[in-house]
């Protein structure tokens, strides 16, 4: 297999390389002065931008490889789950973005120090960079992956390294002086870049066919044995399974949770919603941002359908039906980087290639961004406060840019573990990456929920109901149930009703202890909407 480049693809490649010089040149010509406007871009970051960059960071080198896949062996019911997204988007904008502007904190987790005390909040910071240090890893790591089989012909370790180092150092740099207005800034224009890549692959391959668009869509729509339409968007059955995550019943139960968690609690993306003048253009961002997913997933679902015509379609690809071996150098690859590695036109390949660049710099701003204030807001400054140290904003500004820094080692260390791990482990990474959060969420999700509706909750409950929602969703995975339960005994459930579960008894659990502020007589956050 190769992976050779044309003059037009190294064409492609000057030209990014350009733009992302000139661009975070541009971004960072004007440093943040202030810890508000380094971590909250002044509150003054336009909504349209806002959400755009809160679409860039739930998108990833894990969608632009993975979404292509699952529309190559499944059906265009992962759109479905943007009813979920709709349904949390409501939720969050009514009950916890208006109070994260009344109560002008930097990170989600400043609420729970006011409302249950400063253990509180830095328990939930805790939880949320572990999760995020796992997840964000990950999905360097398999940004790294296709990087290195792109510019090295291999995915040998030292090729691998080298990606991951060159991307990690990327990303800090690009957004290092100017904070979260860089990364939204970035977002914008990473998401353009990484869009149009999708498009140019499906307009090859739509001129790779030979067949009008409805013959097309015909071909998609007749049932395959033992499967649906590859156009089916709802399904209504009650499977529980790993393969029923994507049913109506999931959908409206643990992707209302997953997303309420995505965007209300999660750093990653909640702090660019705290960026907008007001509460009101934060919610508008958000329901923007949900309304401007749906065409960009199905672009990238569209690409998987498309190849499913190309390489299983044989009748109506005029071609003798040779079956496709999805391997390079002896690791099976997705189909899409097949595709991209052996048929790509020239000058495609090499968009498609600053396209998977593009996803994951987008994806590792975020996280430098997020996690650096979460240890500067939530760890450090009350560290300083705690020892009487009194230091001038400025301070906290140098502190995030160190914070940036040290996250961008720990992600990339990750990536590199999660390389070794694959070589010794089964787990399949890039579901491992798209739901290990849940590991986080589910604790999360407790606390805030017993925090915004009821007069219960302590610090010593707060630390429970984390480590209770972390320790359910652990035992649920497969590989704990079968270490720990007979084959005949052994049952297997998809992330969301992990998610479910596992919210459910940290809620009990942290319900548990009595709030000091309540026996105070103060209302609990949120009590007064609830």
């Amino acid at each position: 297999m190769s992976a050779q480049y044309t003059l037009l693809d190294w064409l492609v490649f000057a030209s990014y390389g350009a733009i992302l010089l000139l661009s975070g040149w541009w971004f960072n010509r004007k440093r943040a002065n202030s810890s508000k406007d380094f971590f909250l871009g002044g509150n003054s970051m336009p909504t349209w931008m806002v959400a755009i960059s809160v679409l860039a960071t739930s998108q990833s080198a894990a969608t632009f490889i993975g979404g292509p896949d699952q529309g190559y062996q499944g059906d265009l019911s992962y759109l479905a789950t943007n009813i979920g997204a709709f349904i949390a988007a409501f939720i969050v904008s009514i009950f916890l973005i208006p109070k994260f502007y009344q109560q002008k904190v930097y990170t989600v987790y400043e609420l729970l120090e006011k409302r249950i005390g400063p253990k509180a909040k830095r328990r939930s910071g805790l939880m949320y960079l572990f999760g995020r240090v796992f997840a964000s890893g990950a999905r360097l790591y398999m940004a790294a992956i296709a990087v290195a089989m792109i510019l090295y012909g291999n995915i040998n370790a030292d090729s691998v390294i080298i990606a991951t180092l060159l991307l990690a150092l990327a990303g800090l740099l690009y957004t290092v002086f100017g904070g979260i207005r860089s990364v939204i800034y970035s977002d914008v224009l990473q998401s353009v870049v990484y869009v149009s890549a999708a498009i140019a692959v499906i307009w090859c391959l739509l001129t790779l066919i030979p067949a009008d668009f409805s013959t097309i869509l015909a071909t998609l729509n007749e049932p395959s044995p033992g499967a649906d339409s590859k156009l089916a968007i709802f399904k209504f059955d009650l499977d529980f399974g790993p393969s029923g995550v994507f049913n109506m019943a999931s959908v409206l139960t643990g992707f209302v949770l997953l997303n309420i968690a995505a965007f209300g609690l999660d750093q990653d993306m909640t702090q660019r919603l705290l960026t907008c003048k007001s509460e009101r253009e934060g919610s508008k961002a958000l329901l923007l941002s949900i309304v401007m997913v749906i065409p960009v997933m199905l672009v990238f679902i569209f690409i998987g359908l498309l190849l499913y015509i190309v390489y299983q379609q044989p009748a109506l690809m005029n071609s003798d039906g040779a079956q496709v071996v999805q391997e390079f150098n002896g690791e099976k690859i997705t189909i899409f980087m097949y595709y991209v590695l052996n048929e790509a036109p020239a000058g495609v390949k090499g968009l498609v290639s600053v396209g998977i660049i593009a996803a994951a710099i987008s994806t590792l701003n975020s996280g430098l961004s997020s996690m650096s204030s979460v240890i500067v807001q939530d760890l450090y400054r009350p560290y300083l406060a705690a020892k009487n140290k009194h230091v001038a904003d400025n301070h906290f500004v140098k502190a995030g840019r160190v914070g940036m820094a040290v996250v961008s080692f720990a992600l990339a260390l990750m990536a590199i573990i999660c390389y070794f791990w694959q070589q010794y482990s089964d787990m399949p990474l890039l579901k491992f990456a798209l739901s290990v959060m849940v590991f986080s969420y589910s604790g999360l999700l407790g606390v805030y929920f017993t925090t915004l509706f009821t007069n219960r909750g302590s610090e010593g409950s707060v630390l429970a109901a984390l480590i209770v929602g972390f320790m359910v969703t652990l035992l649920m995975q497969p590989y704990m149930i079968d270490w720990l339960l007979p084959e005949s005994s052994r049952f297997y459930l998809g992330f969301t009703w992990q998610l479910c579960i596992g919210t459910a008894l940290s809620t009990l659990v942290c319900c548990l202890g009595k709030a000091q502020l309540a026996q105070r007589g103060q209302t609990p956050v949120g009590a007064e909407q609830a």
